[in-house]
């Protein structure tokens, strides 16, 4: 009996070694997720990294670490992808591989902690207007210069030298002078501690940050994300807009419903598709389109051009509007790819008109007098006839003339019923007569 019970004890005890192994094996596998930010940061991205963060959590991750390369990018994108970084319940760290600029430095410095590789810069981080042509107003560069700051100050580094990434004539002595905006290589930022360090490779970071033995889980982009990321593009979502217009204006041009019309609903379909996929906005804004579509379509069956096309006008302009990734983006695509399609649908109108196929739906000769067209039937035969009113004539009524009856109107005077009469005019319809009973006379008559 004692012996069974030593049994039992040491397999308990054997059992539960094992048990903490495997537990503690377990642990030590807590995944590292790699997200990658790779070109533009703009809102296509976004809806890439919420769920990468997302999955990292139910994953169970130690830490996401931030594969820097990028330009910049949307300036809202950054602001909202902070956000996401300081609701994560493990540490997220930033590593620049070639560039962090603009809003990359942005995201960088909100992270916990970022590192550069050799030969990386971050900074130049002055916002510009759409296009890039000049800097934004002193109230946007103000907001954002005090955004790069706090981001600075929580990570311990000095909000000067974030100011001056954002600032021109801000001047830090032996960094930056004025009238240049500050970038920093790895060496630069490691040494005014404006970084966490170098490290030749990512993987050389993980002893750095206590995840030596980390298994690394690279996210990547879904076809979704990636097609919705490319079709929201400025360029790309204006091209779709242009395309949509001008195979609707071809579609108006010619009879039927064909590939035109059908080119133009793809068209407008990828433009609101990439846009919902993307997260960039939501169905209201289709509807709301769709709505000014069949306004316009009402319009063009009522004479004149009224409310209802005005309607329809404004839902379509504010649909667009309301699906860019900023008012002041969607305003810039509405009146370019109006611009470009009115452009092109006078010159398809024009190719159209010298091909002569407007003439198959469009009436195009006039029916004149000169050319034997009259819209009533010839009755000039009529003068000189005589014949006798059926009805008295006050002045308008009813005569017989050779068998037929005529609507006639008498010269001026009464004709009683009986009367015999003469044709002396025609005027289209009217047939003008007068009487011919002994005394009564021309322009006579009896009252």
């Amino acid at each position: 009996m004692s012996k069974k019970l030593c049994f039992l004890v040491i397999f308990s005890l054997i059992l539960a070694f094992v048990s903490g192994a495997f537990v503690s094996s377990a642990s030590d596998a807590a995944p590292v997720y790699i997200l990658p930010v790779k070109g533009e940061i703009e809102p296509g991205w976004l809806v890439f990294f919420e769920r990468s963060l997302k999955e990292a959590a139910g994953a169970g991750a130690q830490a996401v670490i931030l594969d820097l390369d990028t330009p910049g990018g949307y300036i809202d994108t950054a602001l909202a992808a902070r956000k996401l970084i300081e609701e994560c319940p493990f540490p997220v760290y930033g590593y620049v591989q070639h560039h962090a600029l603009s809003a990359g430095a942005y995201l960088a410095l909100s992270t916990d902690e970022y590192f550069m590789s050799p030969g990386a810069t971050i900074g130049a981080a002055e916002p510009r207007m759409l296009g890039g042509e000049k800097a934004a107003d002193e109230k946007y560069l103000s907001s954002w210069e005090a955004e790069m700051r706090a981001v600075a100050e929580k990570q311990g580094k000095d909000p000067l030298l974030a100011a001056a990434m954002v600032r021109q004539e801000i001047t830090v002595k032996g960094v930056v002078t004025a009238s240049e905006l500050l970038t920093l290589t790895a060496r630069e930022a490691e040494e005014l501690g404006f970084s966490g360090g170098t490290a030749a490779k990512l993987i050389d970071l993980l002893p750095r940050l206590n995840l030596e033995g980390a298994h690394l889980v690279k996210a990547e982009p879904t076809s979704w994300e990636v097609l919705g990321g490319w079709l929201i593009k400025p360029v790309v979502s204006t091209l779709l807009l242009s395309a949509g217009f001008i195979f609707m204006i071809v579609e108006i041009l010619t009879a039927g419903f064909g590939l035109a019309g059908l080119l133009s609903i793809l068209s407008f379909g990828l433009f609101f598709g990439g846009h919902f996929f993307a997260g960039v906005s939501g169905w209201p804004a289709a509807f709301l389109f769709l709505f000014g579509l069949v306004l316009l379509l009402i319009e063009a069956f009522i004479p004149g051009f009224g409310v209802v096309g005005a309607g329809g006008l404004v839902c379509v302009s504010a649909s667009i509007v309301l699906t860019a990734a900023s008012t002041a983006l969607g305003i810039k695509m509405l009146f370019v790819s109006l611009a470009v399609s009115a452009l092109a649908g006078y010159f398809t109108f024009r190719y159209f008109q010298r091909k002569g196929t407007l003439r198959r739906f469009v009436l195009t000769e006039a029916a004149t007098r000169e050319g034997g067209f009259s819209s009533t039937a010839d009755r000039s035969y009529l003068i000189g006839k005589t014949g006798r009113s059926v009805t008295p004539l006050r002045p308008a009524g009813i005569a017989e003339i050779e068998g037929s009856r005529f609507d006639v109107v008498s010269e001026g005077s009464f004709i009683p019923a009986g009367t015999d009469i003469e044709v002396i005019m025609v005027e289209g319809r009217r047939i003008v007569v007068y009487s011919l009973n002994a005394g009564a006379g021309k322009n006579k008559g009896q009252q």
